[in-house]
């Protein structure tokens, strides 16, 4: 309970007003968007102390050195090697079969510099998984971070994809030229 409080008292001195809480859902993959510097994952953590969310992360596997790796872990970071491609997809979807409770938060964007499109892994792990994605934000601009919507995917990406960027439209992300545009790469 104290980690708690101080959590809270972290994002009120920063400024940032807390929206939503633990999701009625037990299961669910978060987008966690707009991501466009590194205080994002940093407030990412804070609130999810302050809100009490038993909240999952990938992290890259070359992190988990000691006593990093520890420490990421704690936090409740899972190794991801990004070279073992859809296996990662596979393992997460077992992940959500095994547990009662999973939230997975990942960051579409993948990096916080600016890409021409988000990765598709947060809708392929929802899918596989038959999770909601929920609609994670932090928002510079209004200085408001939380939980927003939830979209059961309907498996029609470009009719998913538009719900998403209504959602994430009026967002600012600390460098807002950095965000990425909402949309898959050709391929995908």
């Amino acid at each position: 309970m104290i980690l708690k409080a101080i959590a809270k008292t972290i994002l009120k001195l920063g400024g940032w007003e807390i929206v939503g809480g633990i999701p009625e859902a037990k299961k669910a993959v978060l987008i966690a968007a707009p991501h466009t510097s590194n205080w994002d994952g940093y407030w990412l953590l804070v609130y999810k102390v302050a809100v009490g969310m038993d909240l999952r992360f990938l992290a890259k596997h070359t992190l988990f050195w000691w006593p990093l790796g520890t420490l990421l872990r704690a936090l409740g970071a899972m190794p991801l090697n990004r070279g073992s491609g859809g296996d990662v997809v596979r393992e997460i979807a077992r992940d959500f079969e095994n547990n009662e409770s999973f939230y997975l938060a990942l960051a579409p964007e993948g990096t916080r510099s600016w890409k021409p499109y988000w990765k598709t892994g947060f809708y392929r792990i929802a899918t596989a998984a038959k999770v909601p994605v929920i609609f994670g934000f932090l928002d510079y601009k209004t200085k408001r971070l939380g939980l927003g919507d939830s979209l059961m995917l309907s498996g029609d990406v470009e009719k998913d994809l538009e719900i998403i960027r209504s959602f994430y439209k009026p967002m600012t992300g600390r460098h807002p030229e950095l965000a990425s545009p909402i949309k898959f790469p050709p391929s995908a």
